[in-house]
């Protein structure tokens, strides 16, 4: 802009500002540049005698994609006022300026302003509706546009996927998948991504795996996706295979693709490996996200210490500004190594670093108070917080007193937690479990009682194993395993053992005892 701003003077002083080509080029670069800047470019744009309607949609498209995208609209409103009629290049801008302020309303009347002036049959126009809608999780709108197009691109089935995905209705999103004539990565991406987003984080790597017979080859996005699915899974054998996946095809080790191996090393047990990605030569060690991952991943394998040395460094030999994540990764650091007062100074330093605190930073702090067994103080902290407390908040300090055995604290939270969340299973088998704990057994008994009667059910258990880069999954009471019969005689087998185990530790307690009697 330094540069820019200096050749913009010349023309000045040359008079040369009446030439529409030189105008229309500043214009352009300091509106939808990376480097521009939007404000200076309306400036420029104020000062024209006579702007054309390219000259107008340049500064829409600019606020549409800048931090005030509401000024799109006004400027729009504007250029209604005067007179000068839109073109089919003017309302995607528009679309894309009620997509970022997630407005419907607006939306829509943007939508009744391109039927008014024949404009709802351009396809460039239709597609950018269709993400329009998606994004403001109006879905149906985005359908019914979808449906009444007499031709559909590529574009249009991406989009539509896309929107599904975004608002989890991942079986529409299959459906329209399956449908496609044609398929492109984004495509693959768009579905991979709906079923991690939406949880069903197995799924999105059976969809990764056909996709590497069928489809295109895989990009950053994609691998950024699987590689989600993977830490999310425990799946390590799975994720090796995906970073195999990267180098054999050349993929470009971006910083977020080097966070996202980072991020499921860690999260997959292997610390060192993610350790190894972590000090690659060419990491930009400028970005605060590789290094969240990696103080993150150290910290919940207990490697404390050397997660607090990572961040020292990060602050001092490598001069990166910590944000708010890096604060959510040194309090879980603190929870892990019970540092209260590190924990506490950590807190304060959000406000300092000019941040506000969020829940989850709220939470943390009650999580570290917990752990250690600062109960009464977490039970302040809670009373004293500017937010209202959250299931979490309350759930860490169930636990703690849990632990700690302070049934006067538990019994008030786990009270709480079943009024915020009465359908949860987990809230009436805490507080039964508090007073178990408290040996208040009629009132432990009383709370399963209550959950019956509600009709609340216990979620039952599940847990998967990855063996040789296959994931089984184990759900209580489910037998549909195809190798059941012999997990149930490994099982009983195991039962047995700790049967006999137990005999002999009962029969050598015996013995001991009689020798203490002399």
């Amino acid at each position: 802009m330094i540069e820019l701003k200096q050749i913009h003077a010349l023309i000045i002083s040359f008079g040369l500002t009446e030439d529409e080509s030189f105008s229309s080029r500043i214009l352009s670069l300091t509106a939808i540049s990376d480097f521009g800047d939007i404000d200076y470019s309306y400036q420029i744009f104020r000062h024209l005698i006579n702007p054309t309607i390219f000259n107008w949609n340049t500064i829409i498209r600019g606020y549409s994609r800048s931090k005030n995208p509401n000024r799109s609209i006004s400027v729009f409103n504007e250029m209604s006022r005067i007179g000068v009629s839109p073109d089919h290049l003017t309302f995607p801008f528009l679309a894309k300026a009620c997509s970022r302020l997630s407005s419907i309303k607006l939306g829509l009347s943007i939508h009744s302003f391109i039927a008014k002036t024949g404009f709802e049959l351009d396809k460039f126009v239709q597609n950018s509706l269709i993400h329009m809608y998606s994004s403001c999780g109006g879905i149906i709108y985005a359908r019914k546009v979808f449906d009444a197009m007499p031709y559909r691109n590529l574009v249009s089935w991406n989009s539509i996927i896309d929107g599904y995905a975004k608002c989890g209705d991942l079986v529409s999103a299959r459906n329209v998948f399956e449908l496609m004539p044609e398929r492109d990565v984004v495509s693959w991406s768009s579905l991979i991504d709906g079923y991690v987003k939406s949880g069903d984080h197995r799924e999105a790597l059976e969809i990764f795996e056909r996709m590497k017979f069928e489809g295109p080859k895989a990009n950053e996005v994609t691998m950024v996706s699987v590689l989600c699915a993977c830490a999310h899974l425990g799946a390590l054998e799975k994720g090796k295979m995906m970073h195999k996946y990267v180098k054999e095809n050349g993929l470009p080790l971006t910083l977020v693709l080097r966070t996202s191996l980072v991020d499921m090393y860690a999260k997959c047990g292997a610390i060192e490996e993610a350790l190894v990605v972590f000090r690659g030569v060419s990491i930009d060690r400028t970005d605060v996200l590789i290094w969240n991952s990696m103080i993150g991943g150290l910290a919940t394998h207990g490697l404390v210490k050397e997660s607090l040395e990572l961040y020292k460094n990060m602050r001092t030999l490598n001069r990166v500004t910590p944000d708010e994540i890096t604060y959510l990764c040194l309090l879980s650091a603190c929870a892990h190594g019970g540092l209260v007062e590190e924990a506490w100074e950590f807190f304060d330093s959000i406000d300092r670093h000019g941040m506000t605190p969020m829940l989850e930073h709220y939470a943390c702090m009650v999580d570290v108070l917990s752990r250690a067994g600062y109960l009464d103080e977490a039970f302040e902290f809670l009373n004293k917080m500017p937010v209202e407390p959250t299931a979490s908040m309350l759930g860490a300090l169930l636990s703690g007193c849990r632990n700690y055995g302070r049934l006067d604290i538990g019994e008030i939270v786990g009270k709480k937690l079943i009024e915020l969340e009465p359908d949860h299973d987990g809230r009436y088998i805490g507080l039964s479990n508090i007073y178990s704990v408290g040996r208040r057994y009629k009132e432990a008994r009383k709370m399963r009682e209550e959950m019956e009667k509600r009709g609340v059910k216990k979620s039952p258990g599940c847990s998967s194993v990855e063996v040789d880069g296959v994931l089984h999954k184990f759900i209580a009471h489910d037998k549909t395993h195809p190798q059941l019969t012999e997990v149930y005689a490994m099982l009983n087998e195991i039962a047995e053992q700790m049967r006999l185990d137990s005999d002999l530790q009962t029969q050598e307690q015996g013995l001991y005892d009689i020798w203490e009697d002399g």
